[in-house]
C-alpha cells in the first residue's frame, strides 16, 4: 500500500492519477486542502483531510493502514512567501517532513519518494545543472527542501543502523509546467502563478497582459532559459524512483527535467500559437537574483532510469494542455 501525502494538489494528483492508471497496488491520499483540491481525488480511493502536524492523526494513519511506501508531495511552494514568512516553511516542510520520516521508519515504511526542487542549488545552478552541483539555496523555500532532504538520508542512515529498510530517493524538479490530457487535473493553486500558467491566463482574458522580466541577457532572444518538464512525465518519472527503490537500489537524488531550456519569448509565442490570442506582453525591468540560464544535466537521470521515456517532451504540448485547463478553470 502506499500513502501519497499532497495528493489533491498539482503534482500530486497527476502522480495519483497515473499511479491508478498503471498499478493496481491500494494507494491512501492524504492532503490537508489548503491549496489542493478534494474533486482531484477520484472517489474510490481513500482520503483523509489532515495536516502533517497533527502528529496523532498521522499515527493513526499508519497504525490503520499496512503502508509500505510513501510519495510525499505535501509542501508549501511560493518562493516569495517563504521569504516574508520563513518561519512557516521550516515547520511544514522540513519539521513535518522529518516527523513523517520517523513516523514512517518506526511503523516499517520501505520506500520514501521526496518531491525536492531545483532551488536547492540556489544561484550555483547556471546553465547545465547536476547532482553534485553545489548546494546553496537563496531562500527558505529551498532551504526547507534542502534541509528535508538531508533530514531522510540521515533516517535512513538510522534506519541501516538499526537493521531496517527505509531507502530514499529524491527528485529534484525543474519548472513543472502542463496539465492532464484528459482535461480533468491541472494547476489551481491560487498562489502559484509561474510562466506557462500566467501566459495561459493571459490567453484566456483572466489577466490584462504578461510581463517580460529582462530582455537583455545573453541569450539567443535576450530573455532567460528555464528547463520546462511536463507534469505527467515528472509523475511518471515517481513511478520509476519507486520501482528503483523496490530493487536492490540504495538511496539516491536526482535532477528531474528534460536537459534543455526554453526562453520567455518562446514561451509566450508558442501559447500565442497553441491559443490562437495575441495577448498584449509588457517588458520590464530585471529582477534581482534571477538566472540568466538553468536547465537540468539529465546524465544522472538517464544512467538511473534507462527504460523512462517522456511521452509530452515538446513545449506545444506543455503550452497546449495548460492553456486548456485554465479555459475551463473557473
Amino acid at each position: 500500500m502506499i500513502l501519497i501525502t499532497g495528493a489533491a494538489g498539482y503534482i500530486g494528483s497527476h502522480f495519483l492519477s497515473h499511479f491508478l492508471e498503471h498499478s493496481k497496488e491500494p494507494v491512501i491520499a492524504l492532503d490537508d486542502l489548503s491549496s489542493g483540491r478534494r474533486d482531484f481525488i477520484p472517489s474510490q480511493v481513500p482520503f483523509h483531510e489532515v495536516t502533517l502536524s497533527d502528529s496523532a492523526q498521522v499515527e493513526k494513519i499508519f497504525k490503520d493502514h499496512p503502508i509500505r511506501s510513501i510519495v510525499h508531495f505535501a509542501a508549501f511552494l511560493s518562493v516569495e512567501e517563504s521569504v516574508r514568512e520563513p518561519a512557516k516553511y521550516y515547520a511544514n516542510n522540513l519539521v513535518n517532513t522529518a516527523n513523517l520520516a520517523r513516523v514512517a521508519r518506526m511503523n516499517g515504511v520501505r520506500e520514501f519518494i521526496f518531491s525536492s526542487t531545483c532551488a536547492i542549488y540556489g544561484n550555483e545552478g547556471q546553465g547545465a545543472v547536476n547532482e553534485s552541483t553545489e548546494k546553496k539555496p537563496i531562500t527558505p523555500y529551498g532551504w526547507s527542501k534542502f534541509l528535508s532532504e538531508q533530514a531522510l538520508f540521515g533516517e535512513s542512515e538510522l534506519a541501516h543502523q538499526a537493521s531496517q529498510e527505509f531507502k530514499v530517493a529524491s527528485l529534484r524538479y525543474f519548472n513543472v509546467a502542463g496539465a492532464h490530457p484528459n482535461g480533468k487535473l491541472g494547476q489551481a493553486h491560487a498562489q502559484l502563478e509561474p510562466l506557462v500558467r500566467r501566459a495561459a491566463k493571459a490567453a484566456c482574458g483572466k489577466i490584462p497582459s504578461l510581463e517580460i522580466f529582462g530582455t537583455h541577457y545573453p541569450t539567443r532572444d535576450g530573455t532567460c532559459i528555464r528547463d520546462y518538464i511536463h507534469v505527467m512525465d515528472l509523475a511518471s518519472l515517481h513511478a520509476e524512483a519507486l520501482s528503483q527503490l523496490r530493487s536492490d537500489s540504495g538511496n539516491f537524488a536526482v535532477n528531474a527535467g528534460y536537459g534543455y531550456g526554453y526562453t520567455v519569448r518562446e514561451v509566450i509565442e508558442q501559447m500565442k500559437t497553441v491559443s490562437g490570442v495575441n495577448f498584449s506582453v509588457n517588458e520590464a525591468p530585471e529582477r534581482s537574483g534571477d538566472i540568466v540560464e538553468i536547465y537540468a544535466d539529465t546524465t544522472e537521470m538517464k544512467k538511473r532510469f534507462p527504460a523512462w521515456k517522456p511521452k509530452y517532451d515538446s513545449l506545444r504540448e506543455i503550452c497546449e494542455s495548460a492553456y486548456l485547463w485554465e479555459k475551463k478553470l473557473n
